[in-house]
């Protein structure tokens, strides 16, 4: 069978055959741009406080973005956390890998991979403080909301 297999068959890999079929592409530093952006608008609508958006791509092989934010409530935690994944879902196919902390409503953590949100209550954000262990991350300006909402 080995001469069979040396004779017969041509050592080539798949990859060098083009089959002619172009396909989009996309980066992937803009597909978690995308998502990030989105991630925003949507807890921004939702009233989220304090948005803080982090590329961490140069700095962490976690995730290319953190976005941490601030809910008054375990209610709106669980609002935030709710309209984030319709919002992604909706906009780009994607639902969250893993999802954590929606029972108790203090510190949601949703994980699409190259994103990463953090949804916390004021008294968890202020004990992690996850914006100075990540403070030598690239903070992402966010356009500020004109209905008193969302950013602070």
């Amino acid at each position: 069978m080995s001469d069979y297999l040396q004779n017969n068959l041509k050592l080539q890999s798949l990859a060098v055959k083009n089959s002619g079929i172009a396909k989009p592409q996309m980066d992937i530093g803009d597909i978690s741009t995308n998502v990030a952006t989105t991630v925003v608008a949507a807890a921004s609508e939702r009233k989220a406080g304090n948005i803080l958006l982090l590329k961490v791509a140069d700095v962490s092989y976690l995730a290319d973005y953190f976005v941490v934010l601030t809910g008054y409530s375990r209610v709106q935690v669980r609002a935030i956390a709710q309209a984030i994944e319709e919002k992604v879902e909706q906009q780009w196919q994607r639902r969250p890998l893993r999802v954590e902390g929606k029972t108790e409503g203090t510190w949601v953590l949703q994980d699409y991979g190259d994103v990463i949100v953090h949804i916390m209550m004021p008294k968890e954000r202020e004990f992690y403080n996850l914006e100075a262990f990540w403070g030598h991350a690239e903070r992402i300006e966010l356009p500020t909301s004109s209905e008193g909402g969302g950013n602070k």
